[in-house]
């Protein structure tokens, strides 16, 4: 009686336990899960690609700032010098103030440039 009864709760359990793995197995393959399985899985690589990046990048800039000092230190450039004051242009250079202008001025009576916008279309 004792057998009887311990095999039947045993094959009982073996049988739950075998129908709850393959159910849970069967809901891991739908479509759906196997959508969020591989966007998850898309997600974690990009994070860990984009964390490597940023390492590299920051890696890559402190050898620059690195070799950029040896360099300086071995040419004997220790002082960093001032930034030379950009040289200032007028924005027309054929103006009424320079002499050739005054001499030989030069009117455009129909100019060749439209500025109607509608014309291009």
């Amino acid at each position: 009686m004792f057998r009887r009864t311990f095999w039947f709760s045993t094959g009982l359990a073996a049988g739950v336990w075998a129908t709850t793995k393959v159910n849970r197995k069967l809901r891991q393959l739908t479509p759906e899960s196997l959508a969020a399985t591989a966007a998850n899985k898309a997600l974690e690589t990009g994070q860990r690609l984009k964390d490597r990046a940023v390492g590299f990048a920051f890696d890559v800039r402190d050898n620059m700032a690195q070799r950029e000092a040896e360099l300086s230190e071995a040419l004997g450039i220790d002082a960093q010098p001032g930034l030379v004051a950009p040289q200032q242009r007028p924005a027309i250079e054929n103006n009424r103030s320079t002499p050739q202008y005054i001499e030989n001025p030069q009117y455009i009576e129909n100019p060749t440039y439209s500025y109607n916008r509608n014309e291009d279309h």
